[in-house]
């Protein structure tokens, strides 16, 4: 697994090597074009990046708001990324982490 979106190092060493991708919650604008780069260097270097498992760091705390969670859930979906790793934020993790399956699971 590689972290992070600069687009001339990172997306590159990407594009050659990882099995696994990983990149913070940014808007779905930002991510199609970052996976557009990926695919760039993916076509330099002769990898099908759609073999690369794509997943997302979720950066800020769902229960702010719920509905915009959600939808950035789907969006990335639809990107092509398959995992959301959440942060448990907040002085009781263990609060949120229930929030989240509570809410996820309905």
């Amino acid at each position: 697994m590689i972290g992070g979106g600069g687009e001339q190092k990172t997306l590159r060493v990407v594009a050659q090597y990882a099995d696994i991708w990983n990149i913070a919650s940014f808007p779905a604008d930002t991510l199609r074009h970052k996976l557009d780069v990926l695919r760039a260097h993916g076509d330099a270097v002769g990898r099908d990046t759609d073999e690369i498992r794509k997943t997302i760091l979720w950066m800020n705390d769902p229960r702010d708001d719920e509905d915009g969670f959600r939808r950035g859930v789907d969006d990335y979906a639809a990107l092509g990324f398959d995992t959301v790793f959440v942060m448990p934020y907040g002085s009781d993790p263990r609060a949120a982490v229930a929030w989240l399956a509570e809410v996820m699971g309905k």
